[in-house]
């Protein structure tokens, strides 16, 4: 069973930092972009970052840029997003999602067909 698991979600204060990881279980994340999306209460659910296979791409949402930071470390089959400065805005649910990618060298991208995803963990900026 292909499983994405993310961790690391909570409460912190405005200008705090919080690190998601992403997990895979059942298969190997070496032919995969990753994606972190998120969806806050009441909101459609939007790309913050992605990842390449190869991770020599990275993308990030307006919002997000020189805020978080993503990485992957294929030894231990898990990505990860750093989050610095986070503003109450960031305030959702926060999920993971693997993209097949083909060729070493393909960029990442924010969009296209996503599978699996990860449950989601709550990361709530207030103080």
């Amino acid at each position: 069973q292909l499983q994405l698991v993310e961790s690391g979600g909570g409460l912190v204060q405005p200008g705090g930092s919080l690190r998601l990881s992403c997990a895979a279980s059942g298969f190997t994340l070496d032919y995969y972009a990753i994606g972190w999306f998120r969806q806050a209460p009441g909101k459609e659910r939007e790309g913050v970052s992605c990842i390449s296979r190869s991770g020599s791409s990275t993308n990030y949402a307006d919002p997000v840029k020189g805020r978080f930071t993503i990485s992957r470390d294929n030894a231990k089959n898990t990505v990860y997003l750093q989050m610095n400065s986070l503003k109450p805005e960031d305030t959702a649910v926060y999920y993971c999602a693997a993209q097949w990618q083909t060729l070493l060298r393909s960029p990442c991208v924010l969009s296209g067909n996503f599978d699996p995803w990860g449950q989601g963990t709550q990361v709530t900026v207030s103080s």
